[in-house]
């Protein structure tokens, strides 16, 4: 009875058990070689990327300089509105 035991075991590893684990092992290894793959490929997306974003932003003295420029003009423009309200007010008290 025991050589049965051991030779439906023996059966059942070698023809079940054996191209099971064979496939699930070549499973892993296939979706494995894939994730590296494609992880790979983000890393190289994400390094281009990050040479595009270095090579077309601006710096920070550049919008340093935009600000300043910008500051500049509006003052100006305040200025002159400031000017320009305060002769509409004179001209309208001196000819009430």
């Amino acid at each position: 009875m025991s050589e049965t035991i051991l030779q439906t075991l023996g059966w059942w590893i070698a023809v079940i058990e054996l191209p099971v684990l064979s496939a699930l092992f070549w499973m892993i290894w296939n979706s494995r070689r894939d994730f590296e793959s494609a992880l790979q490929l983000l890393r190289e997306d994400l390094s281009d990327h990050k040479v595009d974003v270095a090579r077309t932003y601006a710096q920070t003295k550049d919008l340093r300089l935009l600000e300043n420029r910008l500051t500049a003009h509006l003052l100006r423009i305040e200025a002159k509105l400031d000017a320009t309200a305060l002769k509409a007010e004179k001209n309208l008290n001196s000819s009430s």
